[in-house]
């Protein structure tokens, strides 16, 4: 009895044993036995150089999950990003994991390009339940199966309409409140030397075109124009006035009043031609002093600071949006929306989903810190409660908050879920040059509070009708075409004739059909 005993104390050892070598072996993978995974990621800040290829993280990746991790930045437009993952779609080259839009996604599931992730919700408990929610999952599903990995995008309400307030206090002059108050500042900013230079290098109102599915047209950042007149976003979807906007009455007023605005020359006149990057470099430069911006490309420290340096005793504040002439006030439109990302089918019939959840689990547990702040120790430490801070870093050049490490972070699309926590680290509290606290957090609860109208899902605009509408509101604002009420009223019926009514009518059937009215 004893020898069968210490026979199987002797086989459990062996498998213990073997079992420690397997371990060993996995995490200490030599460069032969390597999973190879490639990702396509959205880069979290378009301005900054994508990750590098000598990246501190990749090693980590290799030794304590034996994979030999590929990241390649995609464009920051939709449109690039499509042409990009099609013509990959067509040569069988698409990457273990990708970001994609809905209606990439939904064309890739019935070419039968993707794979089925239903069972990777298993594999990473942890990133499953802080980031994959009943509803996300929905969102990527195709007849109740599961081809999309779902994440909140972008954080809802987080712009806001933001004024220079030492120049309303230079030239004494309230917080404007209506769109009549507006006008007196823009024109008081343009042509009354708010910086008191002695020159006449300012402009009241700042802009560029950015587009998305619920702002089309001239874009979000001049959503609260029109939101003062209750035509705010792409789609009205609300009960009682369903339809598209750029079809109401009021919208054709909201137009009149922007013609104004470039027709009296007190918005920067580069508008027209401006990227993202273009507008920033403008604000910072103090080229005008009002503008809808985004909570942290405004306030944080490493996108604050050019401004700072150049401006140490200027100060924007974020106002109400101007109220139109029936009492509408409204930022600008907002819905959920959603990161998608997909796996291509060659990844599971290669039998690497496994590898892949891994990846994504520890990037969303012990690797979180590694993705979303740097090296620990170099580029941020933890307090005493284990939160994560700046202080006491051996090089304060190398924090995490430095628009310099910038590059080192560009995953974080692929982590960050929103919590409390997690944005008071990524907003931490700083100080400007002459001592004012800055709080791209506080910012953002600021911004959230204001008037928003909540929007619904609604079908992407066919890509040629989309243009159309661009351009030609663009050429009613800037006056290549005379804006008045017989030249609008052809222009709509063109619209129409090139699908706009069809694409309306899809509109109002998915909110009818799907009841998601927002009132």
């Amino acid at each position: 009895m004893k020898k069968i005993f210490k026979s199987f104390l002797i086989g459990i050892f062996c498998v213990i044993n073997i079992g420690f070598t397997f371990i060993s072996c996995k995490n200490n993978s030599t460069k032969s036995n390597l999973i190879p995974i490639e990702i396509w990621y959205s880069p979290y800040s378009s301005a900054d150089a994508p990750l590098p290829d000598n990246w501190f993280g990749y090693k980590i990746i290799e030794e304590k999950l034996g994979i030999k991790l590929k990241a390649v930045a995609l464009p920051e437009k939709t449109e690039e990003r499509i042409d990009i993952l099609l013509k990959a779609a067509k040569t069988n080259s698409l990457p273990d994991f990708f970001i994609v839009n809905q209606e990439t996604l939904t064309e890739f599931v019935k070419q039968d390009k993707v794979a089925r992730v239903d069972r990777m919700f298993g594999l990473m408990p942890r990133r499953s339940q802080t980031m994959y929610d009943e509803l996300s999952r929905k969102h990527g599903q195709f007849d109740g199966l599961s081809y999309g990995l779902c994440q909140n995008g972008a954080i809802s309400r987080n712009e806001g309409v933001l004024i220079r307030k030492d120049w309303l206090d230079n030239l004494n002059l309230p917080i404007p409140v209506t769109l009549d108050d507006y006008m007196t500042v823009l024109r008081a900013f343009t042509y009354n030397d708010p910086d008191g230079n002695g020159k006449n290098d300012t402009y009241g109102l700042g802009a560029f075109i950015e587009v998305n599915n619920h702002e089309c047209g001239l874009g979000r950042r001049f959503s609260p124009f029109f939101g003062a007149f209750g035509v705010e976003g792409t789609f009205n979807s609300s009960k009682n006035n369903l339809g598209i906007n750029v079809r109401k009455p009021e919208y054709y007023d909201a137009l009149t009043f922007i013609r104004r605005i470039v027709t009296e020359k007190v918005i920067d006149p580069n508008w027209v031609g401006y990227k993202k990057d273009d507008f920033r470099d403008a604000w910072k430069s103090g080229r005008f002093g009002m503008m809808r911006e985004q909570n942290a490309a405004f306030a944080l420290e490493s996108n604050y600071k050019p401004f700072d340096e150049k401006f140490p005793n200027g100060e924007w504040i974020v106002i109400d949006p101007p109220v139109g002439p029936n009492g509408h006030s409204s930022v600008g439109a907002f819905t959920q929306s959603y990161r998608t990302y997909a796996v291509s089918k060659r990844t599971s019939e290669l039998g690497k989903l496994e590898a892949l959840a891994r990846l994504l689990e520890w990037m969303s547990t012990s690797g979180y810190n590694v993705i979303a702040y740097g090296q620990e120790g170099v580029n941020f430490t933890l307090d005493s409660d284990g939160n994560v801070t700046t202080k006491n870093l051996p090089d304060e050049k190398l924090a995490y908050t430095k628009k310099e490490i910038a590059p080192l972070l560009q995953l974080r699309n692929l982590v960050f879920y929103g919590s409390d926590e997690e944005l008071s680290a990524r907003y931490p509290t700083w100080y400007t040059r002459n001592g004012r606290q800055m709080s791209a957090l506080k910012v953002l609860r600021d911004m959230q509070k204001r008037n928003w109208t909540q929007s619904t899902s609604i079908p992407v605009m066919p890509t040629e009708l989309k243009k159309f509408l661009e351009n030609g509101l663009l050429d009613f604002v800037t006056g290549k075409r005379n804006l008045n009420k017989t030249n609008w009223e052809d222009w709509l019926h063109e619209f129409d004739k090139r699908g706009g009514l069809d694409w309306e009518k899809d509109c109002i059937h998915r909110v009818e059909e799907k009841n998601s009215y927002t009132d």
